[in-house]
Parts: C-alpha cells; sequence; structure tokens
C-alpha cells in the first residue's frame, strides 16, 4: 500500500512539472526533427535576402550589357570610350612613364606643326612632311624625356604644391628650363636643316630674345596651374596639352628663313 502511494505521488509530481516543459518548447515535446527543420528555415530565411540581392544585380547587370549595344545608347557607348581610353592612358602613364609622356609630346608637336602649315601655307601648296617629321623626332626624342625629368626634379626639390612653392617651380622654369629647351629647339632645327654654326647663332640673336618674352607672356598662367593643382604624374601631359598654341608659334619661327649674315667689311 506505501509503494503505490509512492508511485502515485512521483506520478503526480511529473504531471505538474511536465506541462511548463511543454509551453517552453513545444517542438521538442512533438518530435526533434520538427526542431531541427524550423532551424534550417531560419537559416534560409535569413540568406533569402543576399539571394535577392545577387539576382538584382544580375538582372542590372545583364540590361547594361544589352542596353550597351542597342542604338539608343550611343551616347552612353561614347562616355564609355573616354573613360575606357582615360584609364587605358593612366595605365601607360605608371606603366612606360617615360615612354608615354615622349609619344605623347610628339603626337602634340605633329598636330601643332600641321595646324601652324594650315594657317601659313596657301591652298596649293602641299605640307612639308620633313619638317613635321623633325617636329616628330624633337617631341619624342628630347622633349618627352626633358619633360620627365623636369616635372620629378621639381616635385623633389619642392615637394608641396602651395603658393610659394609653386612660385618657385615657375621661377626655376622661367629661368632654367624654358631659355634652356628654346635654344636646344631653335639650333637643333636649324642644323637638322643645314645651317652652319654660324647661321644657328644668328638665328639665335634674332629669333631667342623675341621668342622669351612671348613666353613671359604666356607660360606664367600654364605653370602655375600645372604646378598648383596637378599631380606628377600627369603634369608632362598638362604642360604638352598647354603647349599646343605654343608649339604652333615655335613651329612657325623654327621656319622663318635663315637670317642673312652680314659680311665684315674689307
Amino acid at each position: 500500500m506505501s509503494g503505490s502511494l509512492r508511485r502515485f505521488a512521483a506520478i503526480t509530481r511529473l504531471s505538474q512539472k511536465q506541462p511548463f516543459a511543454d509551453l517552453a518548447d513545444p517542438i521538442n515535446r512533438i518530435h526533434p526533427f520538427l526542431k531541427n527543420r524550423t532551424k534550417t528555415q531560419a537559416r534560409e530565411y535569413v540568406r533569402f535576402p543576399n539571394v535577392v540581392r545577387k539576382v538584382r544585380e544580375y538582372e542590372i547587370s545583364s540590361s547594361l550589357f544589352s542596353s550597351s549595344f542597342s542604338s539608343s545608347s550611343s551616347s552612353s557607348m561614347a562616355s564609355f570610350g573616354k573613360l575606357g581610353f582615360v584609364g587605358w592612358y593612366l595605365g601607360m602613364v605608371k606603366s612606360w612613364p617615360v615612354l608615354t609622356k615622349s609619344v605623347t609630346s610628339s603626337a602634340i608637336y605633329v598636330a601643332a606643326d600641321l595646324s601652324s602649315q594650315t594657317i601659313s601655307k596657301s591652298s596649293s601648296e602641299p605640307y612639308d612632311l620633313v619638317r613635321t617629321s623633325r617636329m616628330a623626332g624633337y617631341g619624342l626624342l628630347i622633349l618627352g624625356p626633358s619633360l620627365h625629368l623636369w616635372f620629378n626634379l621639381m616635385s623633389k626639390l619642392f615637394p608641396k604644391r602651395d603658393l610659394i612653392s609653386t612660385l618657385k617651380k615657375m621661377a626655376m622654369g622661367q629661368l632654367l628650363y624654358g631659355p634652356t629647351m628654346t635654344v636646344v629647339f631653335f639650333s637643333l632645327n636649324a642644323r637638322l636643316q643645314g645651317e652652319s654654326g654660324d647661321e644657328i647663332i644668328s638665328r639665335l640673336k634674332r629669333d631667342l630674345l623675341p621668342t622669351m618674352l612671348n613666353g613671359i607672356m604666356y607660360w606664367p598662367f600654364c605653370d602655375f596651374i600645372t604646378f598648383r593643382f596637378i599631380p606628377v604624374h600627369l603634369q608632362p601631359l598638362v604642360s604638352n596639352s598647354f603647349s599646343y598654341l605654343w608649339t604652333v608659334y615655335m613651329t612657325y619661327m623654327a621656319s622663318l628663313e635663315k637670317p642673312v649674315s652680314i659680311l665684315p667689311a674689307e
């Protein structure tokens, strides 16, 4: 009798505790499989936004890809082409700095010389391609490498781009680099045309000072923008862009007839 009473009391205590456990975790009470299944669905629900985002990105990229080949997107393709060329050029400047800047200088000198000939010659006269070849060689072999070295030297001597450093760079350019390159340009071009040493000196006496005075009115503004606002690896490109108009003038001056030598009186 006492054993039956003990068993009845134990069953009563278990029946009083079990409902609270069932309420706390009803899924476990049904079957552990449902609990694992619910957790799997929860994890899938968490990953679902990522799947939607990837699908949307795929749809957007596919629509952009298909629209790039449509005739109605010619303007966007042109903009993409420009951005692609700029990116390619910057990559070339980083990988092959001297070669890229030299080819750029040569191309600008060719364009400037052809423009100068177009302005000065009559419509019936042919272009002087030998003269254009001289300008292309000068830009490729002399001006391009010298610009690369000069701007790198200025960035090392005056690494800052504040106003004082910019003015120092401008002064050194006007006093050192500009006159030196002008003398080299006139002398080399005259020598390639077959002029003698005396004739080259006479040309420099006639053309160097007017050229330098005109350069003082043009280059300080260009140098200020270049040194003040442009990174050093792009400064030769910007300087070459400014030099287009100047090169039109320089090629015109270089193409002038050689000065008449004044013979000493006997």
